[in-house]
């Protein structure tokens, strides 16, 4: 009979397992079927993807066919909408009144134009006049006292001459660049130096000639001032171009608004581009000269205020005489190489009222009245002005 084998005596492979290997094992198997959040991989977008993004997608589309629009609107020349302002033009800063003493300033000699010296008070002031430092530069030049002790001058024959006068700097600034130019051709004739002679002037003003002399040609320091001044004379360009007639102001109210100053109808030299008898340069000639014997009396050409009445180196004797108002717009007239005068600033007159002589004192080559008529501060040709001219 066979001996029954004991529990304790079953081989390893068919023993039960001990109650704690039991839970090992469990816990083992339990983690190996559980999905590792970590690595668990996405089958798709969730809903709040599938219900937002199909609206990013719409109005991200809308904003781009706005833009598209406004943009081909604006190459096509729509007009819907307000359009975006223009950036200002650098001339805007210029106030017209200045215009033709600008021509003036540059006029003094063939090197300069006037876009030129728009650019060096655009970069020196940026057209403020507000500089009044006691004594460092001052005015839309921004002259040293030093420096205007040797340049400046009225220009204007107001009867004072100040850095702070816009008309006596920007003469005062072509007169002082007329002369680097004049002493820059006389070095290049010479040989001691080379290169543009606008280009040498303006390396001259920015250093001074001593420099420009060392160096033989534009010296290295003045180069960024030189391409500046010629990068902004090509956004003054306009400048350069001679002056048009002021619409509504060329022309008189009515025929002979103004009388004559002076019995004499005949001209010898009318408004106008000329040749200047005594320099011999070639610019605008802003008025018109009646020649007459010396000691013609000189009338005024209508009622007003004697702004002016004073000696001037240019003009000799000069009554400048505020008239108001003319088609909305301020009108003067001036009378010029008075051998006297017999008027003062600040009289009221008449036509008719004896301003002074017929003379040839200033810049002339014999006794005449030069006579301008300015509206807004832009010279005109008088002779439409007057009764009997046109």
């Amino acid at each position: 009979m066979q001996t029954p084998v004991r529990d304790t005596e079953r081989t390893p492979d068919g023993e039960p397992p001990a109650p704690e290997e039991h839970e090992e094992r469990e816990e083992q198997k339990e983690h190996e079927t559980r999905p590792d959040p970590a690595r668990r991989k996405r089958r798709g977008p969730g809903p709040f993807l599938l219900l937002v993004l199909p609206t990013l997608t719409v109005l991200l589309a809308a904003a781009v066919f706005l833009v598209a629009t406004d943009r081909l609107s604006g190459l096509l020349g729509g007009d819907d909408g307000d359009a975006a302002p223009a950036p200002q033009a650098v001339t805007d800063r210029v106030d017209p009144s200045l215009l033709p003493w600008l021509r003036k300033a540059a006029d003094q000699c063939d090197t300069l134009r006037p876009s030129v010296l728009a650019a060096q008070i655009d970069l020196r002031s940026g057209w403020s006049n507000d500089g009044a430092a006691l004594s460092g530069p001052s005015g839309l030049a921004g002259f040293t006292p030093a420096q205007w002790r040797e340049w400046g001058e009225d220009a204007n024959g107001n009867g004072t001459s100040s850095p702070k006068d816009p008309a006596d700097a920007l003469v005062a600034l072509g007169r002082w660049d007329c002369a680097l130019a004049e002493r820059m051709t006389e070095s290049r004739t010479r040989g001691t130096v080379n290169g543009d002679l606008l280009d040498l002037t303006l390396a001259a003003y920015d250093q001074d000639e001593a420099a420009v002399t060392k160096a033989g040609r534009v010296p290295e320091p003045a180069l960024p001032y030189v391409r500046k001044i010629k990068q902004l004379a090509r956004q003054y360009a306009q400048f350069d171009t001679a002056p048009s007639p002021l619409p509504d102001a060329g022309a008189p109210p009515r025929d002979g608004y103004l009388h004559r100053p002076l019995l004499s109808t005949t001209l010898s030299s009318a408004f106008g581009t000329r040749q200047h008898p005594l320099s011999g340069v070639t610019k605008l000639h802003t008025g018109v000269d009646f020649p007459a014997p010396q000691g013609t009396p000189v009338t005024a050409a209508g009622p007003g205020t004697v702004a002016f009445a004073g000696l001037t180196q240019a003009y000799g004797n000069r009554v400048v005489i505020d008239h108001g108002k003319a088609n909305g717009k301020r009108l003067q007239t001036t009378y010029s190489h008075l051998s006297a005068l017999n008027t003062t600033q600040g009289s009221t007159v008449i036509p008719g009222t004896t301003l002074g002589w017929v003379g040839s004192t200033g810049l002339s080559t014999g006794p005449h009245l030069h006579f301008e008529v300015m509206v807004e501060g832009q010279y005109t040709d008088p002779m439409p002005w007057l009764d009997g001219g046109g």
